[in-house]
């Protein structure tokens, strides 16, 4: 998910954005003390959600809102304030939520979970992933093209992670079953990270990826994937699985241990 935070007390802001960046499915934060310029940036930028402090000098929160509903329209925007009397106003905006400060992380994430699902169902996935036999990426009915072989084995592994984020020492670790990297190495995978991230930015789902400081995953609700589909019992998914996953690559050998097992071998159809 991509966000905006604006809040025109840099303190509360920064502990906001520091808040946001922490939830391991927000790819993207961008704090603003200024509507104004929180209004260029989503006027260049496509944003899922605002986070806006109703009670700012100059240009207030509800007024902001107003200006955001307008420039992009399915962008969610959740206040937060100080004064439970703004209740109402926000809700004749139709706001996605309304947190009175100081809000925790719990609150935070509360408020994210619903619109999660609904920027996934509005988006669509944009991809389709094949685990099953060899590891392919579409985009529609079109392959996905790696710029190298490397990025795209870097996908399938974070793909095989399931939204679990993988630091520069796994990666390296499984994909180059090297314990000790050294900087040469780490730089090689900033690069398949890049490289990975540019192939996924020409089919518009730059955002599958969530990059961290030291670590990357991927983004499930934004992935069609019949692993995906397998784990949650869908009855066409169980029965393609014939014994074959990932099979391009040996790390995948535990995975294919488990959806051996859990379907029978692949030979008891459900």
């Amino acid at each position: 998910m991509k966000i905006i935070a604006v809040d025109d007390e840099k303190l509360v802001l920064e502990d906001l954005v520091e808040q946001l960046i922490s939830l391991p499915y927000v790819s993207k934060v961008k704090g603003f003390t200024k509507p104004a310029e929180a209004l260029k940036y989503i006027e260049e930028n496509n944003i899922d959600a605002a986070f806006v402090d109703i009670n700012m000098r100059g240009m207030d929160g509800l007024a902001l809102a107003t200006e955001i509903n307008r420039i992009s329209p399915t962008a969610a925007v959740i206040f937060l304030t100080g004064y439970s009397e703004y209740a109402v106003d926000a809700f004749k905006l139709r706001a996605s939520g309304y947190l009175l400060k100081p809000a925790s992380i719990e609150d935070i994430e509360a408020e994210l979970a619903n619109l999660r699902l609904s920027v996934a169902k509005d988006r669509g996935c944009r991809l389709r992933v094949q685990t099953f036999g060899n590891f392919e990426v579409f985009s529609g009915d079109r392959p996905v093209h790696f710029k190298r072989a490397k990025s795209k084995e870097l996908f399938a592994y974070l793909i095989d992670r399931r939204g679990a984020g993988a630091t520069m020492a796994e990666i390296a670790a499984i994909l180059w079953e090297c314990k000790n990297y050294d900087r040469s190495l780490l730089n090689q995978i900033h690069t398949f990270i890049s490289d990975l991230i540019a192939a996924l930015r020409a089919e518009g789902a730059d955002d599958v990826i969530i990059k961290g400081r030291n670590n990357v995953a991927v983004n499930p609700e934004m992935i069609d994937c019949d692993y995906y589909r397998f784990l949650r019992g869908e009855v066409a998914a169980v029965n393609s699985f014939t014994g074959e996953y990932m099979k391009n690559y040996s790390w995948a050998e535990f995975t294919v241990g488990y959806l051996t097992k859990v379907s029978g071998r692949g030979r008891n159809k459900v």
